[in-house]
């Protein structure tokens, strides 16, 4: 059976991204472009952690249809997560302005940081679809695992740029999957098992 693209999903997710870049487009004002930095890494992040919430929460809540569905289409807002973080990243180029500017900034954490995120999610997302999956086996798994990686160095990123003051909002996102992977971890390898009958 093949798989179907949910186009309801896909025109929801891109909802957001044609509105950033309308304002960027019909932008007079590098201002504009300052203030869309903020909603277009906000949503690749939110977008990421609904993305990773799927195993933890099919876990934890199970007989749940809510999870069924994220696993079912955790790769549309995986790849939705790559588009917002693609779109964070040229509003950053196009706001700091010349590549010496850009690169003074690199010793940044939060400029660094971005970076390697965003890095990270240029080969997940390149091999995001089904053939990619034929072709790499159980090595594509292995990539995918680099997900978790990219969260931890998300979440890092996030808290640099609130200057370590105030990293409430990123702690609050990220919470509930620092949580929930803790139970995971504790379900598949800490939790009590019952001894085997002699």
């Amino acid at each position: 059976m093949t798989r179907k693209t949910p186009y309801w999903l896909w025109a929801i997710l891109a909802l957001p991204a044609l509105g950033f870049s309308y304002e960027a487009a019909t932008a007079t004002d590098l201002r504009v472009i300052e203030g869309l930095l903020h909603p277009t890494g906000e949503m690749s992040a939110r977008l990421l952690i609904i993305t990773m919430l799927a195993s933890p929460l099919a876990l934890a809540f199970r007989g749940w249809r809510g999870p069924a569905w994220l696993k079912r289409n955790r790769r549309y807002l995986g790849v939705a997560s790559f588009g917002y973080a693609a779109l964070h990243t040229l509003f950053y180029l196009i706001e700091t302005g010349t590549l010496s500017q850009i690169l003074g900034q690199v010793p940044q954490v939060e400029i660094w940081s971005g970076w390697i995120a965003f890095a990270i999610f240029v080969p997940l997302a390149l091999t995001s679809m089904d053939a990619a999956q034929r072709i790499m086996g159980r090595h594509w798994k292995t990539l995918q695992r680099a997900t978790y990686a990219a969260a931890a160095v998300t979440l890092l990123h996030w808290a640099a740029l609130e200057d370590w003051a105030h990293p409430a909002a990123a702690l609050t996102h990220f919470g509930p999957l620092v949580l929930l992977e803790a139970y995971r971890v504790w379900y598949w390898y800490l939790r009590p098992r019952p001894r085997a009958l002699a």
